[in-house]
């Protein structure tokens, strides 16, 4: 196993995977930004090295201090957990290049599914269902134009580079086409350095369902599942629940054998996640995209398949067989996650803050994976998650009792918080049928 392990990241997902090391006697190391010196997974690490200013460029996503950190702190392996450095192939290479072990997919699987052109192509190849949409990027409004004509209005006009719901628009007709493809060209240029724009089929009710996959060190994919993600806002999500209500056994056998040949369509090792649209009213499902990371809903994936998801990433890149029987994996009880986001519970405007209060709540089938404690501060300068929290039962509608009382007894004063939210929407009759798609928190608001 590996010995010493640099986590590239910060708060709730760097304290997970330093948890997962100490269980495993694995020497952890953090890096932390001038402003997180004071977070929880600083001083839980066994050594912390500050990379930079609290800007992300100068310091997360420094590629040259990280590998500085680790050279100077004798680190063996390199985790990035999800976002910053993560899905960048050439940060992968970096570190293979450097002599360190990349606890992750190989960098050209990172390469091949970060375009999401090149890689609807490649599903579409690999036997995977594809929405209609273009092969290659609208090279500018009026192929865009002509594309949409063909596929049919509504559209989905998308950055071919995005991910995390970001540099999306839809279109419901030509005028408002024009309007969205350069409003997502301009903001894919801006945030992925990358104007290419792709257009898609636009499903007005549909749901989001993904598949975790781990591409073992024998070269096998395996499936562990599927995700219900539908609860979103601004194309993010809030919720995650395993299974999905809305998956039969016969749809979730479809699913699970087209996310491994995605998987094995690249070659791919390490934990990723297979993206798709599901139509619920002809059970017809896409191919959205491939996260070539763990994702941020990872913990209901461990408790209904009985897996840390961290340590089968370790084992796949020290060359280890994992702890589980690939071939007698199946799902037992239910798990949901609800995103405890500093940002207000009506509009999801951020609303960073210091933390004066934090009780989080405990008791059977309540897990919290929290990057805060009281006294820390939510800085503007990240994403506004502080906690993850996991509640899991022998039925969804147990999950969903032990949901109810664990965000009333979460108790955070400071920043904003979107907790009554949650509170909300466990009450929400359409939640909790399981009947529900993407336009859910919409309706709600």
């Amino acid at each position: 196993m590996i010995e010493s392990l640099l986590v590239a990241n910060r708060g709730e997902i760097a304290r997970r995977i330093i948890r997962t090391g100490r269980r495993l006697g694995i020497r952890t190391i953090a890096v932390h930004s001038e402003a997180d010196g004071g977070l929880p997974f600083v001083t839980e690490a066994d050594e912390a090295v500050c990379v930079g200013p609290a800007n992300p460029a100068q310091s997360y996503r420094n590629a040259d201090a990280i590998l500085d950190a680790a050279r100077s702190t004798g680190a063996q392996a390199i985790h990035p957990g999800y976002g910053f450095l993560s899905e960048n192939a050439d940060f992968a290479r970096t570190v293979e290049g450097a002599g360190l072990i990349w606890v992750g997919p190989g960098a050209d699987a990172i390469t091949a599914m970060g375009d999401k052109i090149n890689a609807r192509n490649l599903m579409a190849a690999a036997g995977v269902p594809v929405a209609p949409g273009t092969t290659e990027p609208a090279s500018d409004l009026d192929a865009a134009v002509a594309a949409a004509a063909g596929i049919g209005y509504p559209v989905m006009v998308k950055a071919a580079a995005g991910g995390g719901g970001m540099g999306m628009g839809v279109a419901a007709d030509e005028a408002a086409l024009r309007t969205e493809y350069d409003k997502v060209r301009a903001f894919a240029e801006r945030m992925f350095g990358d104007g290419s724009v792709l257009i898609e089929r636009y499903f007005p009710r549909v749901r989001h369902v993904e598949v975790q996959i781990l591409g073992l060190a024998d070269g096998r994919v395996v499936a562990l599942g599927e995700r219900e993600c539908s609860v979103q806002r601004r194309n993010q999500k809030l919720v995650e629940e395993s299974p999905s209500p809305a998956v039969s056994p016969e749809l979730r056998e479809r699913f699970l054998a087209a996310a491994v040949r995605a998987g094995e369509a690249v070659n791919y090792r390490n934990a990723g996640t297979v993206e798709c649209l599901l139509d619920p009213s002809t059970q017809e499902f896409f191919f959205l995209e491939m996260n070539t990371r763990l994702q941020v809903e990872h913990p209901v994936t461990e408790y209904v398949y009985g897996v840390d998801l961290v340590e089968e990433q370790l084992r796949v890149a020290a060359g280890l067989a994992p702890t589980f029987d690939p071939d007698a994996l199946a799902p037992r009880g239910h798990a949901i996650e609800l995103r405890i986001n500093a940002e207000d519970p009506k509009r999801f405007l951020p609303g960073p803050g210091a933390i004066t209060t934090w009780n989080e709540p405990s008791g059977t089938g309540v897990r919290v994976d929290s990057g805060y404690v009281a006294g820390n501060t939510v800085t503007p300068f990240y994403d506004s998650l502080m906690a993850k929290l996991i509640l899991t039962g022998d039925t969804r509608e147990e999950a969903v009792q032990r949901a109810r009382a664990a965000v009333a007894q979460f108790e955070i004063v400071g920043p904003k918080c979107n907790l009554p939210f949650f509170a909300e929407l466990l009450e929400n009759e359409e939640f909790l049928s399981g009947d529900y798609d993407t336009g859910i928190v919409s309706r709600m608001r």
